[in-house]
């Protein structure tokens, strides 16, 4: 196997592994069966916790470690990060898990737009048909929240999906590395949470669901999938995005008995039909234009 052949397989392990670590957040914060501050608390807490063990032990045994937060471009995109927590988390208790992962999902019509903006990337004509297609999508998802008095976590879970696409646009403009700053950002919902706690103090049924996914789950999923650029094309690891948008609606449905509507499925489908065909489309071009540069004379 050629060293390319290898680090995709190993870009591929790493996504795979982090995106379907991703899929068991909302089970597990609904596992814990808490109030939305002692929840957003400990799993910040734990954390900040993790991360801090293991960017010492990456410093003590390499000499050197990915800076925490690198210069101002990482303090903009930990406060993006921090608000994003926020919005999700309390969009965890104010809508239905469908909901919320397909909306999040529309980040990435954010990011399109935020890159047109303030990059100068002008998306092209088959990104904006995608994109108009997510907007029906989503158009469908939150008339259907609306009727069912869930606008606001809806609300909630759009500013998740648009404060984490200014995350990834200022992260693209700085072009340095912030693989712990996604990590480090949940300083900010933690001392927000820790505020709220304190008056009446912490309120979790089962505490040790939410340890679990602050301490490993939420580590290992950001930490292989900020990896897997490194060896994976952009729209190769989008394609494992998806599958918190798949998967999470399932495991909630299996252990809760938590059913979508019919309009939530419908444009749901809209959506992930829309990111799946675009980003397939630009795997395809970028297979394309990598043989043709392969095959042009030196």
């Amino acid at each position: 196997m050629s060293l390319d052949d290898s680090n995709h397989a190993k870009g591929l392990l790493l996504t795979a592994i982090g995106g379907l670590a991703l899929t068991v957040d909302i089970p597990l914060i609904k596992l814990a069966d808490g109030d939305v501050w002692s929840i957003l608390l400990v799993r910040t807490g734990m954390t900040l916790a993790a991360t801090f063990l293991i960017w010492s032990a990456w410093r003590a045994i390499c000499g050197r470690a990915p800076a925490l937060i690198p210069g101002r471009y990482g303090l903009a995109v930990a406060f993006f990060y921090g608000l994003t927590s926020l919005c999700f988390i309390s969009a965890v208790f104010h809508t239905s898990t469908a909901n919320l992962v397909f909306i999040v999902a529309f980040s990435t019509v954010f990011a399109s737009i935020l890159s047109w903006l303030f990059l100068k990337e002008r998306p092209r004509n088959a990104t904006l048909l995608a994109m108009a297609a997510m907007m029906v999508g989503i158009a469908i998802i939150v008339s259907d929240g609306i009727e069912a008095g869930l606008l606001f976590g809806d609300f909630l879970a759009l500013m998740a999906a648009f404060f984490l696409a200014c995350a990834i646009t200022v992260s693209r403009r700085s072009g340095k590395e912030m693989g712990f700053t996604s990590l480090i950002a949940v300083v900010l919902p933690f001392a927000v949470a820790l505020v709220m706690v304190l008056p009446n103090g912490l309120s979790i049924e089962a505490p040790w669901w939410i340890v679990l996914n602050g301490a490993i789950v939420m580590p290992i999923s950001f930490f292989c999938l900020a990896t897997g650029p490194r060896y994976l094309s952009g729209p190769e690891v989008a394609m494992f995005y998806l599958l918190e948008t798949v998967l999470a609606p399932i495991w909630v449905w299996i252990i809760f008995s938590e059913t979508p509507t019919t309009r939530t499925l419908i444009g749901g489908t809209i959506l992930v039909a829309a990111l799946l065909a675009h980003s397939c489309w630009q795997l395809y071009q970028g297979r394309r234009r990598r043989l043709v540069a392969m095959r042009a004379p030196a």
